[in-house]
């Protein structure tokens, strides 16, 4: 459930705490060991935003991604974006981590951007300098699956960030060649970095069929809601926007909502929908989109809610002839993303709440977990973090590519001018941030 609104979680948030030196915590990439060439940055340590317990964030040193395997990439975290399955996570209530297939301590992590600094030997389609964005889903393309061209149903299937992956929140993250995907010129990082939760989006409508003709609603205005509101404009006939948040309607109407309502406004309106689209992750969200719908329509779930919604009759759906379509990921949909981003078709900009250092991440989750009024998204800056030099591999050898030292890398482009938020007054984090 990369990426995805989920239900209310509450719980504290504490820090700072003691940030140990090195903890072996690296998950290494799959595959073989490099061939070829030295060793690189292999043992050297890096800085990380780690969740060492439930409801325990801190700053902590780990091991940095060693040279990659042949078909490897390391990247530069550039900006990571934080949502409530972080959150989840951070409060020890995740379905991953109650199944076991996640545990403390953990690095974060799964929305992000980045600059590619090395590369293995048998990578084609990307060299240092690349911008890129990486799949939060990492699929082995081997089982039934994989074969059948269901990528996010993968039976061997990885999540960075999540389980089975260090995720993005570090100055350094590696994954194969085939979970990253290049950022055009065009976009900025600041948006390239919500291409993850957007890609969900754009697989959701494109799963209920959303087309021309169809009236929307989209329950929720977190970051998918938003997204999902832009991209219903441009499909269907009309969106209206249902939401709690005075300020996120608000937004809703900037993103081409027709009418941003409340539940008891929706319910009472008269209104009746061809798609209904639930983007917020509360449980009661479920019951009012099927409400919300027309004889035949289609409920796109989106968000991910953890509780069972009660009264619900399935003879509903067979009587009405509604469909509900469970929406997993848009894996398959990344440079798609992209591509509606830089065409200006989903824009990110009026989304973004704050930009925080890494040091402020324990504020930043006080302020995911209390809840805001308006743009939705947090994201931390680890481009700054460690200095003007970002990398500095081991010697090239003939089974790696790393950054060339003679010429300056290829720079990101900025996003528009804006001031960012002073930073939430929290006590300073232990550990070197350099």
């Amino acid at each position: 459930m990369s990426g995805r609104p989920v239900g209310p979680v509450t719980g504290p948030v504490t820090g700072p705490i003691p940030v140990p030196i090195v903890v072996p915590n690296a998950v290494p990439s799959p595959g073989p060991a490099p061939s070829r060439g030295p060793a690189g940055a292999s043992g050297r340590a890096m800085t990380a935003l780690r969740f060492e317990a439930p409801h325990r964030i801190a700053l902590a040193r780990v091991p940095r991604p060693g040279a990659p395997g042949p078909d490897a990439v390391t990247v530069r975290t550039s900006l990571v974006g934080l949502c409530g399955t972080d959150l989840e996570l951070l409060h020890g209530t995740a379905a991953y981590l109650r199944d076991g297939r996640a545990g403390y301590p953990l690095v974060p992590g799964h929305e992000w951007c980045g600059t590619v600094v090395e590369v293995g030997r048998d990578v084609a389609g990307f060299t240092p300098g690349d911008r890129v964005v990486g799949h939060t889903m990492v699929h082995c393309g081997l089982c039934r699956m994989c074969r059948q061209g269901r990528r996010p149903l993968c039976e061997r299937l990885t999540e960075v960030g999540l389980y089975g992956r260090q995720g993005a929140a570090a100055q350094y993250v590696q994954l194969p060649e085939r979970s990253l995907s290049r950022v055009p010129d065009e976009v900025p990082d600041r948006t390239a970095v919500l291409t993850e939760p957007a890609v969900t989006v754009v697989a959701g409508l494109e799963q209920a069929r959303c087309r021309l003709g169809d009236r929307v609603a989209v329950i929720g205005t977190g970051t998918m809601g938003l997204l999902a509101v832009q991209l219903a404009a441009r499909l269907g006939e009309s969106v209206d926007a249902v939401g709690i948040d005075p300020a996120g309607r608000d937004l809703a109407l900037r993103c081409g909502a027709r009418r941003a309502l409340t539940p008891g406004q929706a319910r009472t309106a008269g209104a009746r929908y061809a798609l209904a689209v639930e983007a917020s992750g509360a449980v009661e969200a479920f019951g009012l989109g099927l409400e919300l719908l027309e004889p035949g329509g289609r409920l796109a779930v989106i968000g991910v809610a953890g509780q069972p919604y009660p009264d619900f009759a399935p003879g509903r759906l067979a009587l009405r002839g509604l469909e509900v379509i469970g929406v997993r990921h848009g894996l398959d949909h990344y440079d798609r993303t992209l591509g509606l981003f830089r065409d200006g078709v989903l824009v990110a900009e009026p989304l973004i709440a704050a930009v925080l250092p890494p040091a402020a991440g324990p504020a930043a989750f006080r302020l995911l977990a209390e809840g805001r009024s308006g743009p939705p998204k947090i994201l931390l800056d680890f481009g700054r973090v460690g200095g003007p030099t970002p990398f500095v591999p081991g010697p090239a050898g003939p089974g790696r590519r790393s950054a060339p030292t003679g010429r300056p890398r290829r720079e990101p482009r900025s996003g528009p001018a804006t001031t960012t938020p002073p930073t939430p007054t929290t006590p300073p984090v232990q550990g070197d941030l350099a």
